[in-house]
Parts: C-alpha cells; sequence; structure tokens
C-alpha cells in the first residue's frame, strides 16, 4: 500500500492497510492508524499521531516544529484523531513545551490552507473552512465551525456548537451554541442551523436564548448575568456548560449588539 516513489522511515508506525501515495515523506517517530490514506507529497514529520480512517491531502505538512520562537528542540506531538480530513496545503504544528501536543479530535474537516498552531485543542466534528488561521494554544469545542479565513488570536476559546462568520478577526472568547460575526467580532444571536440539525428542542433553543438575553440584553455586567442566571433559570447541562465557559474565560468574551436579536 505505500508507493515505490514514497519515503517512508522504515520504523514509522504504519498499519498494513494505510495507503501511501507517490512523493509523500513520513519520518521515524510517527503512527499512523488503520484505514487511512496519505496523499502526494504530504508532509508528515516525528511526533505525527494519526488515528484511523482519516484523510491527508497534496501538499498537507502535519508536526512541523511550531513557529514560536521559544520552542527548544524539546519532544512533542501532534494527535489526530479517528475519520478526519485534512485538505490541500493544510500545516499542523506539533506541540512545545507549554502542554506538549496540539490536538485535533475525531470527525473534524480542515479545510484547504487552514493553520492549526502549536499546543492547539480541537473537539470533535470541528470543520475550519479555507485559510483559517490559528495561533497558539487555541481552544475550540465539538461541532464548531469557522468559516473561511477566520482569525483566532492566541489563548482564545470557543465554545462547542458556534459558528463564526468568514473573515472575523477573533480576539475575545466565543461561548458556546452562538454565532459571531461583524468587525469587531460580536455576538450575532444562537446557532439555529446547527443546533436544529444537532437535534436540539424547540425549548432548549429557547432556553439557551433566554440565558443570553441576561449575558447580552438586559444591561447586567458579566458578573451580574451569571448571578440572576444562576438564580433565576432552571439549570440543566447547556446552562451549566455556559456559566462554567463564562466564569473560566481570562480573555473575556466577545461584546454583545445593541440592538435587541429576536429568536427565529
Amino acid at each position: 500500500m505505500i508507493h515505490p516513489l514514497a519515503s517512508v522511515h522504515p520504523e514509522a508506525r504504519i498499519a498494513s492497510d494505510v495507503e501511501v501515495e507517490a512523493f509523500a515523506v513520513i519520518s521515524r517517530d510517527v503512527v499512523i492508524g488503520e484505514g487511512t490514506w496519505i496523499g502526494p507529497h504530504a508532509t508528515i514529520f516525528d511526533g505525527a499521531r494519526i488515528g484511523k480512517n482519516c484523510k491527508v491531502f497534496p501538499g498537507a505538512v502535519i508536526a512541523a516544529i511550531p513557529q514560536d520562537l521559544k520552542y527548544n528542540g524539546e519532544e512533542t506531538v501532534v494527535e489526530i484523531g479517528d475519520n478526519t480530513v485534512i485538505r490541500e496545503c493544510v500545516t499542523i504544528n506539533k506541540g512545545t513545551k507549554s502542554s506538549g501536543k496540539t490536538i485535533v479530535g475525531d470527525d473534524c474537516l480542515l479545510m484547504a490552507y487552514s493553520h492549526v498552531a502549536h499546543d492547539c485543542r480541537l473537539g470533535n466534528h470541528v470543520i475550519l473552512v479555507n485559510s483559517v488561521g490559528l495561533a497558539g494554544e487555541i481552544e475550540i469545542g465539538d461541532w464548531a465551525i469557522l468559516s473561511g479565513m477566520v482569525l483566532v488570536h492566541q489563548f482564545v476559546r470557543i465554545g462547542a456548537h458556534t459558528m463564526i462568520q468568514g473573515g472575523a478577526k477573533v480576539g475575545k472568547d466565543v461561548p458556546p451554541f452562538v454565532t459571531a460575526g461583524r468587525d469587531p467580532v460580536q455576538f450575532e444571536g444562537l446557532n439555529l442551523v446547527g443546533l436544529r440539525r444537532r437535534g436540539f428542542s424547540d425549548d432548549l433553543i429557547r432556553q439557551i436564548h433566554e440565558i443570553y438575553r441576561y449575558v447580552y440584553q438586559k444591561g447586567y455586567n458579566i458578573s451580574q448575568a451569571l448571578e440572576h442566571i444562576e438564580a433565576e433559570l432552571t439549570g440543566n447541562g447547556e446552562r451549566d456548560l455556559i456559566i462554567r465557559f463564562i466564569r473560566e474565560s481570562k480573555r473575556g468574551i466577545i461584546k454583545g449588539p445593541f440592538e435587541e436579536i429576536e429568536l427565529l
């Protein structure tokens, strides 16, 4: 399954059914799981840990050393889950001593020319559309979608089930279940299409929407909003996730709009 024109180190740990196309380069300290396809001219450096049934398209570079001047040659890794697709010319840098690893979860889609810097952690089912740029140590929750050419500042956290408009420059944390866009980036409402596609009931969507009314539309500061949410709204997993995300934010969350956003 390895093309004779591919360059594969004999000590690389590659499942027997992995297909490696011509001119791909795979270094020694690499692990690749069953059913994965490595396209022509892909480059996979030491420290790559790639799961089962992944697809790595031409020109992708996985586990190159970080573009971080503090990196000093320490042994670190990139971990990529199962069923993830990495399209043309995607770059995923391995970690630094900060965390030791860069993580991309299961069932992700990283479209052409997107970049994942050192120590980023992407959950499952994450989509990065073409030319998304992630700086170092960014966290992205499950099912988040970042549209084309979104740029994300170092240390930013993006919550689960979010949708970020193309071209946005994200410098603050984006809480779960929302859409964000405009310049400067701001809260635009709930990710209604995504939530409904994933089986969220209308009643649960209304509850999430009410939480964000407290955060963005009732005139409270963040501390006051969280106190009122806990005192006045029934607890559930989604409410608690939002509260925890906001409380743990170190950069602060994105601002809200001045006008009222109606639930559609």
